[in-house]
């Protein structure tokens, strides 16, 4: 790195006197009416395993857990729905009281019981959520919390949805009026999650409450009046509440404040009762309709100022897109559909190459066949040569590129997005989906990437793994043995096995790993066409190694392979190796070096078979299922040396050694499993 690009590595930070960690989390809250999307944001950011509870003595459930935020983390409780902050009785009122006091009791609350009604603090900051597609009545909560004495922040959700209406919204006029920092969201997609959080953290810092949100002049008279009425110190201490909320709603004749009232100071009540009396007598209704048809007037004209309908709305090809990709349901079968159609055009394409380049170079040369020491070294480095060709051009090179165009298109985040529920069902935040992606063109910058979680707990796990997700190199030995002797289908279920695997594999570390990491925020990009440039030189990124490391491997693997076999020393090493190739595997002993040298590079595996059948038909001398058995080995034994190198670093000596034992662990019981299953089938139909 450059010192300009390390320079500019550093230029997106910003640092703060405060850093919000541990038991100094943002305390934030998510209110609003029933089915506006609060639970889809929880669940979007939500760590893997949250805790959920009741509000003290009712039905109503919470939900809550940790956040990251960059470097911050908050505290986000999910409420029940709120239609109103007033008139509140029941299960909704426990909600109302934790918004106000959070796990304390003023005075006048201490005789409800020990119980507060969350066990948790009040919060600090509150989203309201919003559905945008229906602005009008969710407008009147806001007007209401602005009473609360909180910071808030809108998510204005939906924002899609509102589009298809035909609902056009002056967000920044509408945020202007309220005096609230308002962003537009569609949670479902996770469209301005990651802004609307960053927003959240900047009103934890500097905290600015909505604007009062004054009633109409007449009403202002009343609530003036009733005012001077309850503006005593004892009284505000009683109920540690906003003056101006405890006014409002005593207006309205809230029946718990009013109550309390008459427990508490059974003198205020006759002068209360007295000017709501005076009111009705003066007003065309009684005070509380009154009140009630002001806010609703106010509602409606803050809409009416903010908010327009347009005529036959445009669906763009970016929405059209999002509806496939970024569906809750069909979304995962989108993602299956966009790795079947990764593999089938890579399955085409390499066959055609294949035969245009490694095909035709091993023919030229299989009619050579030295008998000296010096000889044996030329063609063994001619067969490594051929090798590489053969598995970087027809396989690695078309797998990679498609990888990169799909992470540069915003099409692989959105994969991620969606598989966070999958995620979720193994142990791990959706946030890995990218490393583990990154894992299919190789293990190696997958790890590496694993860095950015801000758990230990995630990173160990997500990395173990990633082992177990078939690289360029793993997956560029399947399609050239798999594609030729097992056909497409054959290849497509050894790469389901592979993910089976994992899904399973997760479950059971996850019992070995039992911390609760934080959520975290995944941003969906805007959709964007691969450049040409930045495409190639992302691909060239990603496979230089090929030059830098594997070229020497494969050279040498097949040279040293060679002078084994010229002075006999790989018999010692294939002897050594019986109980696992033959007895286990049943495979021929010969490929007991080929198997023991895969740990330098999976490519070195496959040019070794080569060397050590005499031949590039592999189906000459193996059968279908000890391809097969000899493939499943190969998806999960032991990662290569640079692979374990970058796993030393990234989560330590030991759980690195555990991830060695695992794999081989794993592949010889599912190889053996494979191998029984695919023997047993084969008895069936040539019986």
């Amino acid at each position: 790195m450059s010192k300009q690009e390390f320079i500019e590595s550093f230029a997106p930070l910003t640092l703060h006197d405060h850093v919000y960690r541990g038991d100094h989390r943002l305390r934030v809250a998510l209110v609003g009416h029933p089915n506006s999307g609060k639970s889809t944001i929880f669940n979007a950011v939500a760590s893997t395993r949250y805790r959920t509870g009741k509000l003290s003595g009712t039905h109503k459930p919470y939900a809550e857990c940790a956040v990251q935020v960059g470097v911050d983390e908050v505290h986000l409780v999910d409420l029940p729905g709120l239609p109103s902050l007033r008139g509140l009785d029941g299960d909704d009122l426990e909600a109302l009281k934790y918004l106000l006091w959070g796990d304390a009791r003023p005075l006048i609350s201490r005789h409800e019981g020990s119980e507060p009604p969350a066990p948790f603090p009040r919060p600090d900051v509150l989203i309201q959520v919003i559905d945008a597609s229906a602005l009008q009545q969710s407008l009147e909560l806001s007007l209401e919390l602005a009473e609360l004495g909180l910071p808030v922040i809108i998510a204005l959700n939906m924002m899609d949805e509102a589009h298809r209406k035909g609902i056009a919204i002056d967000v920044e006029l509408l945020s202007e009026k309220l005096g609230a920092a308002i962003i537009p969201i569609v949670a479902l997609k996770g469209h301005g999650l990651e802004k609307l959080f960053a927003c959240v953290l900047q009103a934890g810092r500097h905290p600015v409450c909505p604007l009062p949100q004054l009633p109409s002049p007449h009403i202002q008279l009343w609530a003036n009046r009733l005012h001077q009425v309850v503006d005593r110190p004892e009284i505000q201490q009683a109920f540690s509440i906003p003056a101006n909320m405890l006014t409002m709603n005593l207006l309205e004749q809230d029946n718990y404040l009013r109550s309390e009232i008459k427990n508490h100071f059974p003198e205020v009540a006759p002068a209360i009762h007295m000017l709501r009396e005076q009111a009705n007598m003066q007003l065309p209704r009684n005070l509380t309709e009154e009140v009630k048809a002001d806010r609703h007037h106010r509602a409606i004209s803050l809409y009416d100022a903010v908010a327009r309908c347009v005529h036959q709305p445009k669906t763009g090809w970016e929405d059209r897109l999002d509806m496939v990709f970024l569906h809750p349901h069909w979304g995962l079968v989108g993602a299956l559909c966009v790795f079947a159609a990764v593999l089938f055009v890579v399955f085409e394409v390499s066959a055609g190459l294949d035969a245009l380049s490694s095909a035709r170079l091993a023919t030229l040369i299989s009619a050579w066949q030295p008998e000296s020491a010096l000889g044996v070294i030329a063609r063994a480095v001619a067969d490594g040569l051929v090798g590489l060709i053969g598995i970087v051009i027809p396989y690695m090179l078309p797998l990679v590129l498609m990888l990169v165009a799909l992470e540069e298109s915003g099409i692989m985040h959105r994969i991620a997005f969606v598989v966070d529920r999958f995620f979720h069902a193994i142990g791990l935040h959706g946030r890995v989906a990218v490393p583990f992606l990154l894992g299919l063109g190789c293990n190696v910058p997958a790890i590496a990437a694993t860095r950015s979680l801000s758990s230990g707990r995630d990173r160990v796990v997500a990395s173990l793994l990633i082992t177990f997700v078939p690289c360029s190199a793993r997956s560029a030995v399947v399609l050239a043995l798999g594609a030729k002797y097992l056909g497409a289908t054959g290849v497509f279920l050894l790469f389901l096995l592979s993910l089976l695997v994992i899904a399973v594999l997760g479950r059971l570390l996850s019992h070995r790993y039992p911390e609760v990491s934080p959520g975290l925020i995944q941003e969906v990009p805007a959709y964007r066409w691969p450049k040409i440039r930045p495409l190639i030189a992302s691909t060239w990124q990603r496979t230089r190694d090929i030059i830098t490391i594997v070229l020497p491997l494969l050279v040498a693997g097949s040279v040293v392979l060679a002078l084994l076999q010229f002075i006999g020393g790989d018999r010692v090493i294939n002897s050594a190796l019986v109980p696992v190739t033959s007895w286990i595997l049943g495979l021929p002993l010969v490929l007991g070096v080929p198997i023991l040298f895969g740990v330098l590079r999976k490519e070195l595996s496959l040019v070794m078979i080569y060397q050590a059948l005499g031949t590039f038909d592999v189906g000459q001398m193996l059968d279908w299922i000890q391809i097969s058995t000899f493939l499943v080995f190969m998806l999960f034994y032991v990662p290569c040396i640079s692979t374990f190198a970058v796993m030393v670093k990234v989560i330590g000596r030991k759980d690195a050694l555990f991830s060695v034992a695992l794999s081989i662990g794993v592949a010889l019981t599912v190889a053996v499993l494979v191998r029984f299953f695919l023997t047993g089938i084969g008895q069936f139909l040539y019986s």
